[in-house]
């Protein structure tokens, strides 16, 4: 007899089991900490594969992850494509893969656009919750897009500024964004006036070269860089990076991914699973960056781009009972 034809797990569904990304903290903490703890976390994780699809300006990305201590093996598929604007399609989409890790038979197909989504602000607010100023007051964000949503939606629910200020280079994006969202927010006209005297940056952008220079930052911030996620694209200067403490979800995938540590040659301080695990200080009183490239473990153990751990939670009981 054979086995079950796998489950699809649409986005609707999805985000009704996930509809507050705080959710995911515990499992992905726990993922980060086992990540870091090398062999004994039982974690196994490559670094992302990437296909260039050159003639259309996009990128196919695949990301396998293994988690013994959640038995869960996953793969997490995105595509992410130059942003046309008078496109109606993302600039980035993901499919997340749940395998039977005792056979190898593929249980479930699950939209991974909300699980990156509420998973990467996730991870994002761990860091925050570790490296950001005490008293912090003032939030910027950088990008309007997706990620600026959901990186809003968790930090407010998490921490209480008082000033929030948004830029996009588009600037209706942006005016959309402190319309469509609760709370008052500042938009700006400038990067520069977005993060002079912020606590906490976030840069969701998909610049390729950089918009936040060390000259504009407050001495003793913290920040978020979540976009350029290729090693020749840059959200940050080289002043930045160089005069920061810098964290990473991954050591490995940092110095071959991301085009923000390699091209400033900026020195690793830790993982955030370290810090987590206590073997490495978070150094709130410093001027930090949290450099955030996914991997699949987080999602199926822990890194930024499988997600199945996450959603397994919230889910049991319900569709992940037919996973």
């Amino acid at each position: 007899m054979g086995s079950a034809p796998p489950v699809f797990i649409g986005c609707e569904e999805v985000e009704k089991h996930l509809h507050r990304a705080s959710l995911l903290l515990p499992a992905l903490e726990a993922a980060l900490g086992n990540f870091s703890a090398g062999a004994a976390g039982g974690v196994v994780q490559p670094v992302r594969a990437v296909v260039p699809v050159r003639p259309h300006g996009g990128y196919l990305g695949v990301m396998p992850a293994y988690s013994a201590a959640d038995d869960a093996l996953t793969t997490k598929l995105v595509t992410f494509y130059e942003h046309k604007k008078d496109s109606s399609v993302p600039s980035h989409q993901a499919t997340v893969l749940l395998f039977d890790p005792t056979n190898g038979s593929l249980k479930a197909v699950l939209d991974g656009s909300v699980i990156t989504a509420k998973r990467t602000a996730a991870v994002s607010a761990i860091a925050t919750k570790l490296l950001m100023p005490a008293f912090a007051e003032v939030l910027c964000i950088l990008g309007a897009g997706v990620q600026a949503y959901s990186h809003y939606e968790i930090f407010m629910e998490l921490f209480t500024f008082k000033e929030v200020r948004i830029w996009n280079r588009t600037k209706e994006n942006a005016v959309k964004f402190a319309n469509s969202v609760n709370g008052p927010v500042q938009v700006c006209s400038s990067a520069q006036e977005a993060v002079t005297g912020a606590d906490v940056i976030i840069t969701v952008t998909m610049a390729t070269t950089p918009i936040l220079f060390g000259e504009w930052v407050k001495p003793g911030a913290h920040i978020n860089a979540v976009g350029a996620s290729r090693p020749d694209w840059r959200e940050l200067d080289d002043e930045l990076m160089n005069n920061s403490v810098l964290f990473v979800d991954s050591r490995e995938a940092a110095l071959t991914e991301s085009g923000d540590v390699i091209l400033s040659k900026a020195e690793i301080f830790a993982e955030l699973g370290e810090v987590l695990k206590g073997t490495k200080p978070a150094l709130p009183e410093k001027t930090t960056v949290f450099k955030s490239l996914g991997k699949p473990l987080l999602c199926a153990s822990l890194t930024e781009d499988n997600a199945l751990l996450f959603i397994r939670s919230p889910m049991r009981g319900k569709t992940a009972d037919h996973l």
